[in-house]
């Protein structure tokens, strides 16, 4: 009976499909589909971004809250859907603006169960019901349906409108596979339905129509104002709207774009990696469920293939290694092991494998290639194995000539072995938290020589930065922001770190008003502006961000975010567009045709304005900033609860699952955050006034003891819990305060 058992109850009633506003209760495959039908162009629309004009608004990732408008012919319509109980929906419509005479303009709600059960409407009471097993699905409508037709599939109905127009009753059925209640935009311009699942035809019609009496709830809160407004809002609607039902292998996931028809299905190792760790900043278990999708594309042979298709899988090259580095800060922010158990034999596999088959020289860096296993298009060519970078197009391939004799590219990529380089390194970490003791020497050991290999070797004395180079010869002329990732994988000494920030801020190469270009303005393929010719990457950025945080250049890491997010905003706030890539010259997201306008990593950009107040950062742990500047965010997953963060007039506090856990004054960072039953610690980077650190709901007699840098201190009763005066201070300071449990 239940055809999707796993899918966790809160998000049962979700938007699964390619239709976004189609809402389907996934344990049963029952859907309600809103068809619209304009007389003025005999057209229909089952509102798909692909075909119709679509503009997604707010979603939920349990899907209790989502919206988008839709235009048809002239006609704009609004969709709102929004649930406090698993097994009921409550939905409704309003006619924004019209094309034509309402009358003639229809909406339709088309019931139907994906197993073909029979559809039934009961007129005299407004309800339509399915039974599917033992469990029955109800729906209630807040006026009667102006006609009810019968088809066997969603295309049927369509064809009826489109072949017979508004008028026809001929197909006039209370009984059908697709049962569709008809309205239309004069007399039902505004409109409402509810569902509700239930084990008898009376409760879940009774449910139904409570459902639908209780109205809409008031207006779900923004999740982040002040500085950065909206940055956290974007993220969970971008990967919201992208989190869809995978039927090939029955499984949901967080699809690069719900927009592109790349076949049933389409996972990239990368992007899917990003949209974990973009999942991840709200529910562990969807975090969980698209690292498992792209630990799936793991080959016999060790590596982790590049891209796995309903049509295609290219098992011969892969991507960056990235996994272990978003597996590492999923385990920061969720605390749970079990999401660096779940991934690790596979990364520790792919690690491996890039070692012994991309370094024909044994040298210890790695060049881009393609193997020859499996069937995938481009397999052994020059594009197959400049697909390992993900740059599929970048000027810093023009360079390199392919060996089919060694099956790689002439080049050691600078991209590549700095991601591999880090990769080694988290998985060192990650196998200490496993007990994996010999494994986290191996990969520590790797780590390090990967690290001296790339400064000593990649680093351009002449040009004073990192690039790409031949492996019997000199650099590449053209770079990319990888010109940086050295510092993500602690890889630059600390001069030539100096020496790269001239780089990041020079507006002949990657300065300028949008950042960062990948190529840079002085390079000739930066014209080009296709695809990795000169664009702007979202993935790239965050990586370059990263990699700033790592080495301390926080002011040009806050910059970098600033920059990101308004290039961000330019095109979400006015258009709701998140945009694969975008144009470094004029900061546009759809100027040209290889862009996609709802990808997933585009929510990178405003990931790094929320990192820079809340982070879970691979070096510094759970991290806070006070900028001293207003703001809300929240919530959000962290090891101790669902997290929100306000600053009003300099007073940071931070709560845990509702509850105050932290407030002060300090207008500072705090690193290395851990909350506990029993205790409190961080590191306070250097402050420069005095201010104080409370905790409240703790009496000061319940602490057993309270340590600034190891010395004993006291905390004073304060009107909400315990505080502590603090001194400004020129350098970092570790607090621990340990508690008797209540």
């Amino acid at each position: 009976m239940l055809k999707h058992s796993t899918v966790p109850l809160m998000r049962a009633w979700n938007s699964w499909s390619d239709r976004p506003a189609e809402m389907v209760f996934l344990p049963l495959g029952v859907r309600i589909t809103p068809v619209l039908y304009s007389t003025r162009s005999r057209t229909t629309s089952a509102i798909e971004p692909r075909r119709d004009t679509v503009r997604l608004g707010r979603h939920a990732i349990d899907g209790s809250l989502i919206e988008l408008e839709t235009e048809h012919s002239g006609t704009t319509v609004a969709f709102r859907t929004e649930k406090s109980d698993p097994f009921a929906v409550r939905g409704n419509w309003e006619g924004k603006a019209g094309g034509e005479w309402g009358l003639r303009f229809w909406l339709t709600l088309a019931i139907s169960a994906d197993s073909g059960e029979v559809v039934t409407h009961e007129a005299g009471r407004n309800v339509t019901l399915v039974k599917i097993g033992t469990r029955f699905v109800a729906v209630a409508t807040a006026e009667a349906p102006v006609h009810v037709t019968g088809h066997d599939t969603i295309n049927d109905l369509r064809a009826d409108f489109e072949a017979n127009g508004y008028f026809y009753t001929a197909s006039r059925k209370n009984e059908a596979s697709v049962i569709a209640l008809r309205f239309n935009l004069e007399m039902m311009r505004q409109g409402a339905y509810a569902a509700a699942v239930a084990d008898s035809a009376e409760l879940a019609i009774v449910k139904a129509q409570t459902c639908l009496a209780a109205g809409n709830p008031s207006t779900a809160p923004t999740a982040h104002n002040g500085t950065y407004e909206g940055s956290l809002d974007a993220i969970r609607d971008v990967v919201a709207w992208n989190t869809i039902w995978d039927e090939t292998n029955s499984r949901p996931y967080t699809a690069v774009t719900r927009i592109w028809n790349l076949g049933k299905f389409a996972v990239w190792y990368n992007d899917q990696l990003f949209a974990a760790l973009l999942a991840g900043v709200f529910d562990a278990d969807l975090a969980r469920e698209n690292m498992a999708t792209a630990m799936a594309s793991a080959t016999p042979q060790g590596n982790i293939a590049c891209i796995v298709t309903s049509n295609d899988a290219w098992v011969d090259r892969s991507q960056h290694p990235n996994g272990a580095l978003v597996a590492w800060q999923l385990y920061q922010r969720t605390g749970e092991r079990s999401l660096l158990a779940a991934s690790y034999d596979a990364l520790a596999r792919n690690q491996r494998w890039w070692r012994e088959h991309r370094d024909p020289d044994a040298f210890g860096l790695l060049s881009c290639g393609t193997s020859d296993v499996g069937e995938g298009l481009y397999k052994g060519t020059h594009f197959a194995a400049r697909n390992e970078t993900g740059m599929d197009n970048s000027a810093t391939h023009d360079e390199a000539l392919y060996d089919p004799i060694t099956r790689t590219l002439s080049t050691f990529d600078l991209g590549l072995n700095c991601a591999a380089a880090l990769d080694a390194e988290m998985l060192s970490k990650m196998a200490k938290v496993l007990g994996k003791e010999d494994d986290a020497r191996e990969f520590a050991a790797i780590a390090e020589r990967c690290r001296k290999l790339i400064s000593e070797n990649l680093w351009d004395e002449s040009r004073n930065i990192f690039a790409n180079r031949q492996r019997h010869g000199g650099f590449v002329r053209s770079l990319s922001p990888t010109s940086f990732y050295p510092l993500l994988c602690g890889a630059a000494t600390p001069e030539q770190a100096d020496k790269l920030l001239q780089h990041l801020s020079d507006e002949t190469t990657f300065g300028g008003d949008y950042v960062l270009p990948n190529a840079t303005r002085d390079d000739p393929a930066f014209a080009d502006n296709v695809y990795w010719r000169g664009r702007i990457w979202p993935n790239v950025n965050y990586m370059v961000w990263l990699g700033l945080r790592r080495y301390g250049f926080a002011a040009e890491a806050s910059r970098l975010a600033r920059q990101s997010y308004e290039l961000f905003m330019k095109s979400w706030s006015k258009d709701r567009i998140a945009a694969e890539n975008y144009n470094a010259t004029t900061g546009e997201a759809m100027d040209q045709g290889d862009t996609d306008p709802f990808y997933i990593w585009a929510a990178m950009l405003p990931l790094m304005t929320v990192g820079e107040i809340i982070d879970f950062d691979p070096w510094s742990g759970w991290t806070l900033h006070n900028a001293g500047t207003d703001l809300s965010v929240g919530p959000m997953l962290s090891p101790s609860g669902m997290l929100s963060v306000s600053i009003a007039d300099g007073l940071l506090e931070m709560s845990l699952d509702g509850r105050a856990s932290l407030k002060t004054n300090l207008q500072t960072s705090f690193t290395q955050i851990t909350v506990s039953d029993a205790r409190f610690s961080c590191t306070i980077t250097p402050a420069g006034s005095d201010g104080f650190v409370t905790l409240p709901n703790v009496e000061p007699d319940r602490i057993v003891a309270a340590r600034l840098d190891g010395q004993e201190v006291r905390f004073e009763a304060s009107t909400d819990g315990a505080r502590l005066e603090m001194a400004r201070a020129a350098h970092g300071r570790k607090l621990d305060v340990y508690f008797l449990t209540v």
